[in-house]
């Protein structure tokens, strides 16, 4: 099934023959997000409806926030995920000036039933939506006796005792705790992107990287990292270490960069779509007194993540890896 994305507020109504709809802002895309996203498509499917969804780029919180916000998932990831999960139809609305002023009971009118045609509306118990946070589920059951839908609240998925969220999930990560997020998550922590070319610094000093430029998306982790790298539709197996962040010691960036060194390999990686699944943090980014300081660090950076992956420590000879380095 093909995903179908749509971006606007206005225009013909996208599931004419009626759907079941989820909404929220679906950050990550974790065990909570993913229970009501399966309601939604064994709902549609047993109803002969369509499988949607209407979520807010850019994320609620970030549009309000002075400061930037971290997030555990692009644009891109999440649209991937709401295509493994079965969904058809993806309204991911501008989140502006105009969408926050606008009333619940106009987004319910003309989003929720104009746009989508639902029948059925999936929400998590404490969704609020519209100018001022004024809908809440109480709303949505109300309006939608009168408009020919029903409103559904799906209760929290625990862990442990605690509710999953999408905040949990990058407090766990921020502080390294990767096994704890992976298991809210439901899979473990990735960050892909395509491989750039960078000034190849990183070539000269034996450890060449692949770079991925986040741009505008903040990333809830910094430092160095033990990690395994996918290539391609690979699964994440390539043992290597990485950087992520603004390279305080040569060429600081003003935007963070993921800059990943894989183990043992020889190729060229420039233009390909790599993930890399954050295993271990090693320590914080810190500014060096020189190359050849920095250059000793990354020695022991290495040996310390060969032990985190459980690989020979022994220091080998780095080969020419092709593709952005640092």
């Amino acid at each position: 099934m093909t995903l179908r994305l749509h971006r606007d507020v206005d225009g013909p109504c996208l599931a004419p023959e009626g759907s079941v709809v989820a909404i929220g802002a679906f950050d990550g895309l974790h065990l909570g997000h993913q229970a009501i996203l399966s309601e939604v498509r064994q709902r549609a499917e047993a109803r002969g409806l369509a499988p949607a969804v209407i979520t807010f780029e850019p994320l609620p919180r970030a549009f309000f926030s002075k400061e930037p916000v971290p997030r555990l998932s692009g644009v891109r990831e999440k649209a991937e995920g709401m295509t493994a999960a079965g969904i058809r139809e993806l309204l991911s609305l501008r989140f502006d000036q105009a969408l926050t002023a606008m009333s619940a009971e106009d987004f319910v009118r003309k989003v929720i039933v104009g746009r989508m045609a639902a029948r059925e509306v999936w929400v998590g118990e404490d969704f609020r939506f519209g100018h001022r946070r004024g809908g809440d589920f109480a709303l949505l059951q109300a309006m939608g006796a009168d408009l020919g839908f029903t409103a559904h609240a799906v209760p929290p998925v625990l862990v442990d005792g605690e509710r999953v969220s999408s905040s949990r999930v990058r407090t766990l990560l921020a502080e390294g705790r990767f096994g704890e997020a992976a298991r809210l998550l439901g899979r473990p922590f990735v960050i892909d992107g395509h491989v750039e070319h960078g000034q190849q610094l990183g070539r000269t000093l034996g450890y060449p990287t692949a770079n991925v430029h986040l741009s505008e998306r903040v990333s809830p982790i910094h430092g160095i990292f033990a990690v395994r790298i996918g290539i391609g539709d690979g699964p994440c197996s390539w043992p290597g270490v990485a950087s992520l962040g603004y390279r305080p010691t040569v060429n600081e960036v003003r935007e963070p960069l993921l800059e990943a060194h894989l183990f043992d390999f020889s190729g060229d990686l420039y233009g390909q779509r790599i993930g890399v699944e954050f295993v271990r943090k090693l320590r914080d980014e810190e500014k060096f007194d020189g190359l050849d300081a920095l250059t000793a660090q990354m020695r022991q950076d290495e040996i310390a993540a060969r032990q985190a992956l459980g690989m020979n420590p022994i220091l080998v000879d780095a080969p020419e890896t092709h593709g952005s380095q640092r």
